[in-house]
């Protein structure tokens, strides 16, 4: 597969919004030598794709089915690897009681039942021996995004601390009247 005929069908087929990739089906050709690395970063042939627009391009064709992630248009498919998610959250905003995130592509999030956060564990390159939870944030269809690691200790310093039965600490953020939860602190008898 070439990368600047994937471009060109890819423009082909844009429209104001988001290209309908979860309507295509259609067959797989290969893998490409592309992949998104944990720092949100985008390479082909081992090359970081440097153009913004281009990798905006890509992000706006990705479809993950079971584990695995592909660029898709109307007649096909190609394969790339992703080591952890597709997006990354770099940046934040809060004000008349949501929050709004930006991903690394621009992507813009906002905090919400449709948009909710989940905890998982880091992949182990991100993660220490007794690594805990990490927020991640669904950012579309069922492509997901981990939050950067200066954003996540910006956003705990702004998050609600609520008690549970079992006496660990919840960090909360409240968006649109809903409390999100971004961590979990064990209880001091732990």
């Amino acid at each position: 597969m070439d990368l600047n005929k994937l471009q060109t069908q890819i423009e082909g087929h844009r429209n104001d919004g988001l290209p309908p990739v979860e309507e295509w089906d259609p067959p797989f050709c290969g893998d490409l030598n592309m992949q998104i690395k944990l720092d949100g970063r985008w390479f082909y042939e081992n090359s970081p794709i440097g153009r913004l627009a281009l990798v905006k391009l890509f992000s706006s064709v990705l479809k993950k089915e079971g584990e695995q992630y592909f660029l898709v248009t109307p007649v096909e498919k190609v394969g790339l690897t992703v080591e952890d998610v597709p997006f990354l959250i770099t940046q934040w905003q809060h004000g008349e009681g949501r929050y709004t995130f930006t991903t690394q592509t621009g992507d813009e999030v906002l905090l919400s039942s449709q948009h909710p956060i989940e905890l998982r564990h880091p992949p182990s390159a991100l993660a220490d021996t007794n690594a805990t939870p990490i927020p991640y944030i669904r950012v579309r269809r069922n492509l997901w995004a981990r939050f950067n690691q200066n954003v996540y200790y910006q956003l705990i310093e702004q998050a609600n601390h609520t008690e549970g039965d079992d006496g660990a600490i919840r960090l909360e953020l409240v968006s649109q009247g809903k409390s999100h939860c971004i961590g979990v602190l064990p209880s001091d008898s732990d």
